[in-house]
């Protein structure tokens, strides 16, 4: 009897887990906004050590070990640019802009280790950064802005080719130097739903005055349960250390003043 129950309350199920699979499914299985074009809501985190370094890279001190997300692993560096590259690196604990709480900019915001969302209407895709509260927005069908106009995330302009979400973005400032690059950055983005709920993030990179020929770089997505969180980054607080700083000496002052036997 109890086996008869159970067969009956699976059978019973069946029709409401196939409605809700179906829901909202539109062409192709995926997931569709109310225009028809694929849902990319949510909020998204990358699993990987891009961050790090987008190219193959053994673990150091403070970097773990990870595979690459450079197609072909190679960055095709002027001369000049491998030179800046290798300045940078060595002088990463000041030359990052992370460690300045300056706005991550594009691609880098999208693999940094800190989650986002995205927000799509038909008119305007805008995504939100855990990582120093970054809002960018991303206008769609409508041309780059004129003039002597620069920001840290770029001026981005997207279209749809498909069910991919094509995203071009332009008009850095030259404070960015993603890699090297300044104001001369140009990219071309990829956003498409993959078939396991996933999100397949490809950008390809382009600055003459950086690289010898134009790059491409791919990531998964995945959505991220937990949500966002508040994140606080405190540029040029140097409170802490004052704070340590007079701590030591004044148990210095103490220890001297102290009677020696």
């Amino acid at each position: 009897m109890r086996r008869s129950l159970f067969v009956i309350a699976s059978i019973a199920l069946v029709p409401v887990f196939v409605f809700a699979q179906g829901a909202g499914g539109g062409q192709g299985g995926l997931h569709r906004t109310a225009d028809g074009k694929p849902d990319l809501s949510g909020i998204w985190q990358v699993m990987n050590t891009a961050n790090w370094n987008i190219q193959d890279h053994n673990a150091e001190k403070g970097v773990p070990a990870g595979l690459g997300v450079v197609e072909g692993n190679e960055i095709p560096y002027t001369p000049a640019a491998a030179a800046k590259k290798k300045s940078n690196y060595e002088n990463r604990a000041t030359a990052d802009p992370e460690t300045k709480c300056y706005l991550p900019g594009v691609p880098r915001a999208n693999y940094l280790p800190f989650p986002f969302q995205i927000v799509q209407t038909g008119g305007q895709i805008t995504v939100l950064y855990e990582y120093a509260h970054t809002v960018r927005n991303i206008f769609m069908g409508t041309p780059h802005i004129e003039g002597q106009l620069y920001w840290w995330m770029g001026d981005s302009r997207g279209r749809w080719e498909g069910d991919t979400l094509v995203v071009d973005v332009t008009n850095f400032s030259a404070k960015d130097d993603y890699r090297g690059a300044g104001a001369g950055l140009h990219l071309i983005e990829r956003y498409k739903r993959t078939a396991d709920g996933g999100l397949r993030y490809e950008v390809t990179v382009e600055d003459p005055d950086t690289w010898a020929r134009p790059w491409t770089a791919a990531l998964d997505l995945r959505l991220q349960p937990a949500g966002m969180f508040e994140y606080a980054c405190h540029e040029g607080n140097y409170a802490m250390k004052n704070m340590l700083t007079a701590s030591r000496a004044g148990e210095a002052h103490a220890t001297a003043a102290e009677p020696k036997n």
